[in-house]
Formats: structure tokens, sequence, C-alpha cells
């Protein structure tokens, strides 16, 4: 495995993991296993408990180049999921942590309830305006997600005002790869550095506990933030590994829920 060391940066003490690295297994039984306060930032957009079908439902795109084995929640089990991984998630913050979370309408209930429940204190609740809306026939096509931004501590947390006037509505547009292979609900880089520079420094550590395409360890490597990530979705884990190793980055691990662990050799990445 190959790691990158930042000069002058400390390296967080991760427990099992090591900084600047993905791990194919699932959230909730990672998770438990980080060290507590040794994350500064984590971005994540988990699954949205709404039947999601990768292939049928992507925007009008050639279906064939879109990336199967979506994982997602069943409705009645998306209240507890949401509170097991929030809660862990709040442990495993350091005292001056953010979360920026995903979210669709459906299930926003539980996002809200769970932030709540875990002890996080909720500083906006922002809108991401896209592109692309999936078109209705009986009712308003929808064309945002809401994305939750939340604390650990209301009186300590890191915020660069790195903008005269921010507003809580953002208005990006979905990327959209023409003739590349994809995963079905990648975010663009742009969300992402926005999110970075508002409420990161460099140097530390980025988790995304739901990897998807890879978006957040990408963006995160390119600013000069450590990154850890998590993903149960094998073809989605290799995707991500792809575009990290395809910027010169290497190592890529996988787990099984008992915490035992395989490495990948380069070649098979």
């Amino acid at each position: 495995m190959q790691r990158r060391e930042q000069k002058g940066v400390r390296s967080p003490d991760l427990g099992p993991f090591s900084p600047d690295t993905l791990y194919h297994g699932d959230a909730l039984d990672l998770l438990p296993l980080l060290r507590a306060g040794s994350i500064d930032l984590i971005v994540t957009d988990p699954p949205f408990a709404i039947d999601f079908k990768a292939r049928k439902m992507n925007y009008h795109r050639t279906g064939s180049r879109v990336l199967d084995g979506y994982r997602e929640i069943p409705e009645h089990e998306y209240g507890q999921f949401t509170s097991r991984w929030m809660k862990e998630a709040f442990r495993v913050l350091s005292p001056k942590g953010s979360l920026y979370v995903f979210s669709g309408w459906n299930r926003l209930k539980d996002v809200l309830c769970g932030l709540d429940d875990a002890g996080f204190t909720t500083i906006n609740h922002l809108i991401w305006k896209y592109q692309f809306g999936v078109f209705t026939r009986k009712k308003f096509v929808t064309s945002h997600y809401h994305i939750l931004f939340a604390v650990k501590d209301p009186g300590n947390y890191v915020f660069h005002k790195v903008e005269h006037y921010p507003e809580d509505v953002w208005v990006i547009n979905r990327e959209y790869w023409k003739g590349k292979k994809k995963t079905p609900t990648k975010l663009p880089p742009q969300i992402v550095r926005k999110i970075l520079e508002f409420s990161s420094n460099p140097g530390d550590m980025v988790l995304d506990p739901f990897l998807g395409s890879g978006t957040v360890a990408v963006v995160s490597r390119e600013m000069g933030r450590h990154f850890l990530g998590f993903e149960v979705v094998e073809e989605y884990f290799r995707f991500a590994q792809e575009r990290l190793d395809d910027g010169g980055l290497s190592g890529a691990r996988e787990r099984d829920g008992s915490g035992g662990r395989t490495e990948h050799a380069e070649g098979e990445n």
C-alpha cells in the first residue's frame, strides 16, 4: 500500500485504518472501529430508501454504461439505519467537527430526527438545485436535494466565510460523463469543493462512509486534505479506487464484518 504523508501535518490515529485509503465494507460495521474524535469532517450521500433503479432512473443516459449494484435500504429500516450511522458519526468527529449529509425529500424526516437523536446541532438546511430531474406526468419534477450541515459543538466549529454573501441554495449542475462508465448517483466535484472550502482546513481528515463513486476522496486529495472512505458495493469500491489510481494514489483494502482484511495488489484494482 502506498500512502501520502503531508509535511508538517498530523497523521490522525484512525485505529485499524490508514489515512488516504478506501475500504470495501459496510459502514455500519466499519464506523465502530474508528477512534473517537479522529475525523474532522464527514461529507456523505447515503442511500435514500426510494427503491432506486440505477439503470432505469439515470436521466435518459445510456443504461449499459451505468454501474449496477446500488445497495438500497428498505423503507421500514431507514430510521434505524440512519440513527445507527449518525450516532457513530457523532462519536468519531473531533470536538470542532462537522457533518454534511445529502438527502432526498422522501426520507428527510428520518435524517433530521437522526441528527437530533445523535446529538448534532443543525446549522443550515441547504438546497442543491440541479438539472436533469426525472420526467413526471402527475406530479412536479424533483430537481433538488437537501444537504444538512450539522456540527458537534455549535459554539466551536470550523467555518470559513469564503464568499461575501453565502446563500443556502446552491445551483450546481450534475456532471454528464459522455461515453464513460459511471455510478448512478455521482456527486459533482464542485459541490464537494465548496463544502471543503467552507468547513475544513488543509491536512484535515475527511470521511465519507458511503463513498459511491469516490468524489469526496478525490476532491479531498486534490485540496490537500486526508481522506478515508467506506463503500459496501464492490463495483463502486473498485470504480472509486480506479479514479484515485488514475491520479497516482493506490492502496485499497477490503474488510469483512468480523474486522478481517484482505489487501489488494495494485494490478487488481
